[in-house]
């Protein structure tokens, strides 16, 4: 019986008219939080640039210990992170009423704060320096912002990009066991894989070939999904214009 379910609910995943590729956009996303996630908190201190509230539970430890956790790094990335879903709300003001093009136009506003990011990494800068870290620190929180606005407003569940506490939940509360369905199975397994893959490769970057080495990786499925994005960006198709 899982076997048929779970079947139906992964082509219904693939196949669903009502989100057309983004999904699968949603997810290369989710994939580059736990990349930026993985440099932030391994190379620049104790802070995440994507997950908001391990942020404030960090606030909460620095003030305890100041030594090994940092206040004004996470009220750094914090209110960038902030400022980046205040641009993300303005983008879907703009793009909003086509989805396609309102993905593609975040996708190149990500595209270049990495690069940017990547260029400010590679500078003869010390990275270990106060000044460059909070850039990289600002940098990549703004970006994550404007992903978390955007995926908001577009609006498909359990796919926010940047956080899965409550796509587990989700996943525990609506499984057989608790008597329900599974419904967004697919999606929400998906969307844990993503964050693990992009939080592990991250990592692994990031111990083998630096803070660049993790951002020049995090480009690559940016691009890719830009790409993807571009060739939907004029679809008349009903997922694009936003017919539920």
């Amino acid at each position: 019986m899982f076997n048929l379910v779970g079947t139906a609910h992964a082509s219904a995943f693939w196949k669903d008219d009502r989100y057309g590729p983004l999904p699968a956009l949603l997810l290369v996303l989710t994939m580059v939080s736990g990349i930026v996630d993985a440099i932030s908190y391994l190379k620049l201190g104790h802070v995440f640039v994507a997950n908001m509230t391990g942020n404030v539970v960090f606030l909460g430890f620095a003030i305890a210990d100041p030594q090994n956790f940092s206040i004004p790094a996470s009220l750094l990335a914090m209110g960038a992170f902030l400022t980046g879903a205040i641009a993300g709300g303005r983008l879907g003001l703009l793009f909003g009423r086509h989805r396609g093009r309102h993905m593609m136009y975040a996708i190149v506003i990500e595209i270049a704060l990495v690069g940017v990011t990547l260029m400010a990494s590679t500078s003869m800068i010390d990275l270990n320096g106060a000044t460059i870290s909070y850039a990289i620190i600002a940098l990549l929180a703004l970006m994550m912002g404007l992903q978390n606005a955007t995926a908001r407003r577009i609006g498909i569940p359990d796919l926010t990009t940047t956080v899965l506490t409550l796509t587990m939940t989700g996943l525990a509360a609506d499984s057989n066991l608790a008597g329900a369905n599974n419904p967004n199975l697919w999606r929400r397994l998906a969307a844990i894989a993503a964050m693990f893959l992009g939080a592990a490769l991250g990592a692994f970057s990031v111990y083998h070939f630096g803070v660049g080495g993790a951002l020049a990786l995090a480009l690559v499925p940016l691009v890719s999904a830009g790409i993807a994005a571009y060739r939907y960006s004029s679809s008349p198709a009903a997922w694009a214009v936003g017919v539920r």
